[in-house]
């Protein structure tokens, strides 16, 4: 990063009333009312393939660090989603977002090692490391993450990376029922199959994702559609380019229809049947998948049926949301918990509250 990029945006923290950054614009519910472009802060600044890490500005696109790591047989296991948009490290780290990869790997915090960031004073502050032994003090690069910028401007990021396995298969389960799917689901879940990736897709398809060594693959990826098959699931295997642009979409979301707003609800599995019957008497039906084994649900909300509608919704199921895309009054919905610690975080790190979001009515 160059001194002149740091001191602009420091002094712009300490000099505006509000800081709030935008990196690459994928997840526009997240950076409206942006006040702070994070321009000149891209690059990858250390790379160790040998370490399995690496350090990098915050507002380095994600497509090029992949591939970056990809000429190593490297990659970052977690799948962050919105690459092909133009998301980026930081951005993903203050949206915490992750993608089907988790299932198997763990999230975005469970990659990050340390961050340099700005806090509410301008001053440019270090936590973590860039090792992966490394446990001296509180853990504030985990707090960063779904953070939405409220303790800081994300400056620097240090990951960790995994080898990319050899060869990948993926394996399409349709059901005919939705108890028969969630059935599966659940044994999949919890089985000693080595899953990558576990997703739901209402009303009766399961996806499931296996990587792995060329030779080791296709006999497990047989053996699991033997069972699938057992339990009533017509299954069908994808490899090679089929394969990897299936879940380049699902990253991506491009299954999300025009005209609607995408939300990231956490979920417990145990409770896919029941939201799954409330949604399905919506009118217009939201389209909706299941990720992490049934931990996420990523819900399509349509327009027509407005914010003040899901804000209900959520209330009534006891659910906490974060938008990602489309137009919303504010960024987090429904009944978000965790808010006492993140208000004592953000006294010491922004004591002015340059770094709040934005208060806004749900829209109707």
């Amino acid at each position: 990063m160059s001194a002149g990029a740091l001191e602009r945006i420091l002094e712009a923290v300490r000099s505006g009333e509000r800081a709030l950054p935008r990196g690459g614009g994928s997840k526009p519910a997240l950076s409206g009312g942006a006040t702070l472009a994070l321009d000149g802060l891209s690059g990858l600044l250390e790379y160790d393939p040998g370490e399995y890490t690496f350090t990098a500005l915050a507002a380095t696109p994600i497509r090029e660090v992949e591939a970056a790591l990809a000429e190593h047989g490297q990659y970052l296991p977690f799948d962050p989603p919105l690459a092909g948009t133009g998301a980026t490290l930081g951005g993903t780290v203050a949206a915490g977002l992750s993608g089907p990869g988790r299932f198997r790997y763990g999230g975005v915090r469970d990659f990050l090692l340390g961050v340099r960031f700005a806090d509410g004073r301008g001053q440019a502050l270090m936590s973590g490391g860039k090792v992966v032994k490394n446990a001296a003090g509180f853990d504030l690069p985990k707090a960063m993450v779904g953070s939405l910028g409220r303790f800081g401007v994300l400056l620097e990021l240090t990951f960790k990376v995994f080898p990319k396995p050899e060869s990948y298969a993926a394996l399409r389960a349709d059901f005919a029922a939705t108890a028969a799917a969630l059935e599966a689901l659940a044994t999949l879940a919890k089985g000693p199959f080595d899953l990558s990736c576990l997703e739901f897709e209402p009303p009766g398809r399961l996806w499931l994702r296996l990587g792995g060594l060329a030779e080791a693959v296709p006999p497990r990826s047989a053996a699991l559609a033997q069972l699938l098959e057992e339990r009533g699931g017509q299954v069908e295997t994808l490899t090679g380019p089929t394969e990897e642009a299936l879940w380049h979409e699902l990253r991506e979301f491009s299954w999300v229809p025009a005209g609607h707003g995408l939300v990231k609800v956490p979920l417990a599995p145990t409770r896919v049947g029941e939201i799954e019957a409330t949604l399905a008497d919506l009118d217009p039906t939201p389209a909706r998948r299941y990720g992490v084994g049934g931990n996420v649900l990523w819900l399509a909300w349509p327009e027509p049926l407005g914010e003040a509608r899901l804000e209900a919704w959520l209330q009534q199921q006891g659910l906490p949301a974060m938008a990602v895309t489309g137009r919303w009054a504010r960024p987090l919905l429904g009944r978000v918990s965790g808010e006492g610690f993140a208000r004592r975080v953000a006294e010491v790190l922004d004591p002015e509250g340059k770094f709040r979001l934005p208060e806004a009515k749900v829209r109707s």
